[in-house]
């Protein structure tokens, strides 16, 4: 399958991944009145692409970089090693980005669920080199970065991946929750893709930095939604 079929089907919302059941954090912000129209989305999408859009897709090409430097022999032991180390210190950095414990159980559930994905159709991938000590197992872009590096996907395309399932996902929680036309959604998502790719961009760059040097850029509203979110008894999304 060529590289961009590919691309397209990882960031495919049916991608058999679970991202269907998180909001990204839209359902918390909706039920507090801070997105209730297509603007509001709009701002909601753009804050998110600059926050947890930029730190997740820097840490997929991080991953993804730490995958292709060991590509020559992935099985030899000194490079699976290698590979293990960088893996481990960007799962802690990632972890110290994420401040709510519910958004840290969400990325490793997120996670898990890509690497099932990820074994069945990639079985030869160095996915036994993602760090096991955390329980809940591996963040989300730190899987998404090995799966990318497997499938051929280059350390840019796999950021532009990650940047874009950040805000197509909540633009479609958007159309069920508030009752969004589709269409103009799907417009205002065209109006992104320059943002997107240049997310993607500054991302793919920032992943030849140390761990502790990728960005960190946080929301800590969104934080607190979060937090609220998983207290309630009805909800319809996970996140």
């Amino acid at each position: 399958m060529a590289a961009s079929s590919l691309l397209l089907l990882l960031a495919d919302g049916r991608f058999p991944a679970g991202a269907h059941a998180h909001s990204g954090g839209l359902e918390a912000a909706v039920a507090a009145g801070r997105v209730t129209d297509l603007a509001s989305l709009e701002a909601f999408l753009v804050g998110r692409l600059a926050t947890a859009g930029l730190v997740g897709a820097a840490f997929a090409a991080a991953a993804h970089r730490a995958a292709v430097a060991g590509a020559v022999d992935p099985a030899d032991p000194a490079r699976s090693a290698a590979r293990s180390r960088a893996l481990a210190r960007l799962d802690a950095e990632l972890d110290a980005r994420t401040a709510a414990p519910t958004l840290r159980a969400v990325s490793r559930r997120q996670g898990r669920a890509l690497l099932r994905a990820g074994r069945e159709i990639w079985p030869h991938a160095p996915f036994g080199d993602l760090p096991t000590g955390r329980p809940g197992g591996a963040h989300q872009p730190l899987v998404l970065g090995l799966l990318c590096a497997a499938a051929g996907l280059s350390r840019t395309e796999t950021a532009t991946v990650s940047a874009y399932a950040t805000v197509t996902g909540a633009a479609s929680a958007g159309v069920r929750l508030l009752g969004l036309d589709p269409y103009r959604v799907q417009a205002l998502l065209v109006g992104l893709a320059d943002a997107c790719d240049g997310t993607a961009a500054d991302a793919a760059r920032a992943a030849d930095d140390p761990p502790e040097r990728l960005p960190a850029a946080a929301a800590p509203l969104a934080d607190i939604h979060a937090e609220v979110h998983a207290t309630w008894e009805v909800r319809l999304f996970a996140s």
